[in-house]
């Protein structure tokens, strides 16, 4: 099986993938925190980019960007190894897993890797970001960051936004292995050992990807609000829910949707084309399956 090295794999994958697509990263979560003010911070994509390319240079749009590298392998090892136990469990006789089985594992390994790994990077992620649009930033770099998260706020202010991070994850990564799993039943009919092109994984996973977009950002706000440098100013997950619809509307639930589908449509290409061609190199150079 590839499986005990697919892991380590599709993290490396990952990181180079972050690496190329942080910006949208980057600008999603800045228009995220913008609440509704007069005028708001930023007008949209192009002038958040510029702002921050004014400010900060280049280099400002991959503000973050250390903690969703160091925690792009544990992820992926949590995430496809929580799924690969559960999904072994529970395919059929056949060795065959079908779509709302595959929504299951899903959600068990989005929830895994939300408690042991997305929760602390995320939350991070968004406190460097959030921290570059103050007026006097007081993070020199990631290790000064984290230092001075826990100092002052404890290992809980590594994990602000838990719940919220739960719901994210849990349906992002359900919405995605459940349309993963029926396009791929649907792609290899009867022949469970019909090869799939790495150019057709990716063209799947990228559906898969922006399904979950449409599906969960209002979690996706929800959740950077309860992790920004203000999240002092809710009480709870419903309490943030309820102020932002009842002080910036509906649309609000859906800020940063457009960087995010382009990051997330990439994210899933990116990674599942990598992966495939390293996996090719690993069995010119030894027998991997």
């Amino acid at each position: 099986s590839l499986e005990p090295k697919s892991t380590p794999l599709r993290g490396i994958a990952g990181g180079i993938e972050i690496c190329i697509t942080f910006p949208t990263e980057y600008v999603k979560t800045q228009l995220q925190l913008d609440e509704k003010a007069n005028p708001p911070r930023y007008k949209g994509i192009v002038d958040c980019v510029k702002q921050t390319v004014d400010g900060h240079g280049v280099r400002g749009l991959y503000r973050g960007l250390s903690s969703l590298l160091y925690g792009s392998i544990p992820k992926a090892a949590v995430r496809f190894g929580v799924f690969e136990f559960l999904s072994n469990k529970m395919r059929d006789e056949s060795g065959k897993l079908d779509s709302t089985r595959g929504l299951l594992c899903g959600l068990g390994a989005g929830v895994a890797e939300a408690v042991v790994v997305v929760c602390p990077m995320e939350t991070v992620k968004v406190k460097f970001i959030h921290d570059q649009s103050s007026a006097n930033p007081k993070y020199r770099g990631f290790f000064h960051g984290v230092r001075e998260i826990v100092r002052t706020e404890g290992l809980r202010g590594t994990y602000q936004g838990l719940t919220a991070t739960v719901l994210k994850q849990g349906s992002n990564q359900a919405i995605r292995f459940y349309v993963m799993t029926s396009l791929r039943n649907w792609y290899k009919g009867e022949d469970p050992n019909k090869a799939i092109n790495p150019l057709v994984t990716g063209a799947f996973g990228a559906f898969a990807g922006a399904v979950s977009v449409f599906g969960n950002t209002p979690l996706d706000v929800i959740k950077t609000r309860m992790q920004g440098l203000e999240a002092h100013k809710y009480k709870s997950t419903l309490d943030c829910a309820v102020k932002i619809m009842k002080h910036e509307g509906p649309k609000a639930f859906y800020k940063g949707t457009v960087p995010r589908l382009g990051r997330v449509c990439m994210d899933v290409a990116i990674v599942f084309i990598i992966y495939e061609e390293v996996v090719k190199v690993l069995n010119k150079v030894w027998k991997t399956d």
